[in-house]
């Protein structure tokens, strides 16, 4: 009757060691609010960085000369080629052993694959739609992959991609633990 209530109790115990152990050396938490929050103030920078280059680059439309709408097009141009020069890809730092121990199978880099909810035709229709890396994906919008879905018919207009830039920025930075974690909570690449 004593070891009734004692194993499970045991059982119980050892199990939230173990959970807490696995959460602590998994769970960047504090690191990605921080990362979060950089990101926020340096985008706030840029921002402030091309609104004053825009303004600089502006000529006035009475002191030119120039009409509103060529003025205006004007700005929409400097402010197209400040947004695409300061978007670069940043090169993609890939550890194979690390993804393959942690998957268990080879990981290729680059590979949109690796997103649950993508198959070989989805990729080759992200593909044909530009979307070629892990970091394209990571920074295109939900509604831009249903787009891409859409283009390519009925049956790829069911699949629902909310998650895969997600999954696309982990790959993108190796947190290879954390995808396996989101992966395991997904059916078909959608919340379960």
């Amino acid at each position: 009757m004593f070891w009734c209530i004692i194993w499970p109790l045991l059982a119980a115990i050892i199990g939230g060691i173990f959970g807490w152990l696995l959460k602590s050396l998994f769970c960047n938490c504090d690191d990605e609010k921080k990362e979060i929050e950089n990101l926020r103030s340096k985008n706030k920078r840029l921002q402030a960085e091309l609104d004053a280059c825009l303004k600089e680059k502006t000529v006035p439309a009475a002191a030119s000369g120039m009409s509103d709408l060529a003025n205006t097009n004007m700005a929409s141009n400097v402010a197209a080629s400040a947004l695409t020069a300061s978007i670069s890809e940043p090169e993609l730092i890939f550890d194979a052993g690390l993804a393959k121990s942690i998957f268990g199978k080879k990981i290729i880099a680059d590979d949109l694959k690796v997103i649950e909810g993508i198959g070989p035709k989805i990729a080759e229709l992200f593909n044909d739609n530009g979307v070629n890396t892990w970091y394209q994906l990571s920074k295109t919008s939900v509604e831009r992959c249903q787009e891409i879905l859409n283009i390519g018919g009925k049956r790829f207009e069911i699949h629902k991609p909310d998650t895969w830039p997600m999954q696309a920025e982990l790959a993108f930075e190796g947190k290879w633990a954390a995808l396996l974690k989101l992966q395991d909570e997904l059916d078909g690449g959608k919340v379960k």
